[in-house]
């Protein structure tokens, strides 16, 4: 949230609505995951920064004053009897892959089911206990524009994001009762180092030159042509976890410039 003092332009710090309570978010150590966990520190809450990249990690839980943890995601029986006792989730962590379905290899689609929905499943069990005790939880999937539509050439990651909305509507109608709410963010493209290599594969894939990717192929099926900023995306994350988002549940939050309109 901004305001404009004496004709300059200047931000406000988010209420601390999250005082007390401890936070977890996956991919925390760049991109949107870093975005969201300075969003949930400002707003109050210690956040646990967890990433398979452990220097980003701890560079970040530095810089807000959280904790970090390094974990591969992809080692899902790893996470089989994990017990967490945090307030707010947010299953961010993923990864990408651009290729026609008779050319994507098993292994990769296995891995990206393995981090962006079996390890989102084992996190929202493990943390579930603790919010259900407390009558209070707050969790946030960051699922994707490709969690509504389809696109071609992306048959792991859309299908992975697709089972993840269902994931997070069964956990709104178990938890709701308990005090606990649980939604998806679906955002076009943001601004991350995600989306940065994806313009080199999206332009190996359609054959196109990299400048091109992003106006004609990225941005072809929003209205509003530009990129979301990590920013963006954490604010939404900030009001969803505050007192104002205690409705909201079993949701899908586009923030896709339109893209999902049509």
């Amino acid at each position: 949230m901004s305001e404009t003092v004496s004709g300059v332009h200047a931000e406000r710090p988010p209420e601390r609505t999250l005082g007390g309570r401890k936070a977890l978010v996956t991919g925390g150590g760049s991109g949107i995951g870093a975005a969201i966990a300075r969003e949930l520190a400002a707003r109050g809450a210690q956040v646990i920064v967890a990433d398979v990249a452990a220097d980003a990690a701890h560079a970040v839980a530095q810089e807000i004053g959280g904790t970090a943890w390094e974990v591969d995601l992809a080692d899902t029986e790893a996470l089989d009897d994990l017990v967490l006792d945090v307030d707010v989730l947010v299953n961010n962590a993923g990864i990408q892959r651009v290729s026609p379905i008779e050319d994507f290899e098993p292994d990769a689609f296995r891995r990206i089911h393995s981090i962006m929905l079996v390890a989102p499943f084992l996190l929202v069990r493990a943390a579930l206990p603790h919010m259900y005790a407390q009558g209070w939880g707050r969790i946030v999937n960051i699922s994707s524009v490709h969690g509504l539509v389809a696109s071609p050439f992306k048959s792991a990651y859309v299908s992975a994001k697709h089972g993840l909305e269902g994931l997070s509507k069964v956990t709104a109608l178990e938890g709701g009762p308990k005090g606990v709410t649980s939604v998806c963010i679906n955002p076009g493209y943001v601004r991350t180092p995600l989306v940065e290599k994806q313009i080199a594969e999206q332009a190996a894939v359609h054959g196109a030159a990299e400048e091109d990717v992003i106006d004609d192929i990225l941005l072809r099926e929003a209205a509003v042509k530009r990129l979301l900023e990590p920013r963006e995306v954490a604010s939404l994350v900030g009001w969803l976890t505050g007192p104002d988002g205690a409705m909201v549940s079993g949701a899908s939050w586009a923030m896709d410039g339109g893209w999902s309109a049509r």
